[in-house]
Formats: structure tokens, C-alpha cells, sequence
């Protein structure tokens, strides 16, 4: 198909039904999730860094997901605030199409980084005594590079689609960023087989992570059921709990959006845009504050730094 699009830019509305008298609460609302989320994301990756006791393949897994997590709030964020803040949710023509590459490579991302943490738990909690063979630091940064590398093979696929639609009138995109599906509405061509084309590929990639991600702790569950007695795997399991109230919040949400926008019955784009940014923002400031409070070693290492900062002061 091709491309004659007269756009020059979109604009980004956020909550297309939202009175201006909220804007300043959605806005501070946004800007104190946004700096909880970098603000978080940046102490894990920190101390996961600078930290050598921290370089074990279960950190490496949560400092690629921070990272992956605080570049999806920088790229899309504060172009949002801005709308609420300044009126200016404008955003170049081409701009949107890289926001959209980034939006489509780090989503699908989480969920392989996420399976990566079920992997890791699985191996620890049902074979420790070959942990350390099977997995390594080696090992977990090439799995990692391989998610990062196979994110973005289907975010180019996907954005693909948005790229190869036209543009002719209405550049109102009714979301917090450009996506090919708030994006490809606009479009004054059929635009449903690229949003068929790319919701079919999330399935695959959201959903068939989730499922192995269910399988295997459905095995740990069981595992650690029939050792209940034993305290270390009763910790096995407390440390998995943390796993579970992240793929909670991050793939519910989520399957509610794919099933509500496939038989399409939220007529309200409000909602729907809330449920996007439940599973999209709210697992990206949660989830190292999770980490931090509930992994011993990291809040361990923490405290030591603050008891340190603290008697230097």
C-alpha cells in the first residue's frame, strides 16, 4: 500500500472524555508515578551494578527488566504530562512512529524478561543442587540478549503495519502514546488487518509467555507442597510470591484489554485507557519496589548504604 499521508503530526489526548478542571490532578498523578518509577528503577539498577554480591543470573533477569521498564516511562511519559501541562501534546509524524517501535519492543520484552524469572525460580526451587550448572550469569545475559533481540524483531513487524497505513485527516490519538492501534483508527484506509495482524502477534508473545509462566509454577507449587515441611522451601515460595503479584499485575489487565478490544465492548475510551495504563505503568513503579522490600539481599544491601549515608551525615 502506498503511503500518502498528509499528517505532519499527531496529538496525544490521553483521556479523550477527561474535563480540563482534572487535568492538573491527572498530571501530578502521572509526574509522581513517573518519578516513583524512576526513582526506583534506577536504585535497583545501581545496586545491581555497582554491588558485585548483586551479580547473580536472578539480577541480571530484574536489572534488564528495570531498565527496560524506565526506558518505556522516559520515552512516553513525559510527553503526556506535557499535554496536561502545557496543552502541547503534539508529537512529529515520525516521532510517533519511534515511540511506537519502542512501545511494541519493550511490552512484548516484559513478558519474556518475566518468564525468564519464572525459568530462573523454577530451576533454583527443583533442581538446586544443579542450579549453578544449568544457569550462569553467561547464560541468563545471552537469554537476555535474545529477548531484548527478539522484542525487537516483532516490534519492526508490527510497527511495520502503522508505517505502511495513510494519513490523511484526523490525528487525535486517544491514548497516553502511539500505538498501531490507537494510531491505525486514524488512518484513512481499512486499517483492521494491521490491528488484527498486530494483536495476533501479542497474543503470542504475551500470552505464550504466560503460559509457560503458569506451567512452570504450577510445577514449583507442587514441588514446594510436597516439601512443605522443609523451611528452605517454604522461603522458596515466599520469594515466589513477589513473582506472582507482578505477572498479576502486569498480564490481567491486560488479557481484560486484548478480550474488551477484540469483541469490543468498552464503549467508554476512558476506561479502556485506564486498563492500558494499569498494566502498562503500574507494574513499571511496583515491581522494583517489590524487589527491594521483599528480596533480603537487596534490601539488606540497601539498609547497609542507608545506615552508611546516614552516619556520614
Amino acid at each position: 500500500m502506498a503511503n500518502q499521508s498528509y499528517v505532519k503530526e499527531f496529538i496525544l489526548i490521553g483521556f479523550p472524555g477527561l474535563e480540563e478542571k482534572f487535568f492538573t490532578v491527572v498530571s501530578l498523578t502521572i509526574f509522581f508515578v513517573y518519578n516513583v518509577s524512576v526513582c526506583a528503577n534506577v536504585t535497583v539498577l545501581v545496586l545491581i551494578v555497582l554491588r558485585a554480591h548483586l551479580h547473580q543470573p536472578m539480577y541480571v533477569i530484574i536489572a534488564n527488566l528495570a531498565f527496560a521498564d524506565l526506558l518505556f516511562d522516559t520515552i512516553t511519559l513525559p510527553k503526556i504530562i506535557a499535554r496536561y501541562w502545557f496543552r502541547d501534546g503534539s508529537i512529529p509524524y515520525n516521532l510517533c512512529f519511534f515511540q511506537m517501535f519502542f512501545v511494541h519492543h519493550l511490552s512484548p520484552l516484559d513478558s519474556f524478561i518475566i518468564l525468564l524469572m519464572a525459568v530462573d525460580r523454577y530451576v533454583a526451587i527443583c533442581n538446586p543442587l544443579r542450579y549453578h550448572n544449568i544457569i550462569s550469569n553467561k547464560i541468563i545475559v545471552i537469554l537476555c540478549s535474545l529477548c531484548w533481540l527478539t522484542a525487537a524483531i516483532i516490534s519492526l513487524s508490527v510497527t511495520s503495519f502503522g508505517v505502511q497505513l495513510p494519513y490523511c485527516g484526523p490525528n487525535m490519538v486517544k491514548n497516553f502514546y502511539c500505538a498501531v492501534t490507537p494510531v491505525g483508527v486514524l488512518s484513512c484506509a481499512d486499517s483492521l488487518w494491521a490491528r488484527k495482524s498486530s494483536y495476533y502477534i501479542g497474543i503470542v508473545a504475551h500470552m505464550g509467555s504466560l503460559s509457560f509462566i503458569i506451567f512452570s509454577y504450577v510445577i514449583i507449587i507442587v514441588k514446594v507442597y510436597s516439601t512443605a515441611c522443609n523451611e528452605n522451601w517454604q522461603k522458596a515460595l515466599y520469594t515466589c510470591v513477589t513473582h506472582w503479584f507482578v505477572i498479576v499485575i502486569y498480564f490481567v489487565p491486560r488479557l481484560v484489554v486484548y478480550t474488551y478490544d477484540q469483541a469490543q465492548l468498552i464503549p467508554n475510551a476512558d476506561i479502556n485507557v485506564l486498563l492500558i495504563c494499569l498494566y502498562t505503568y503500574v507494574p513499571h513503579f511496583s515491581s522494583p519496589i517489590i524487589f527491594c522490600l521483599r528480596t533480603e539481599e537487596i534490601k539488606k544491601t540497601l539498609t547497609k548504604i542507608l545506615k552508611r549515608r546516614t552516619i556520614t551525615l
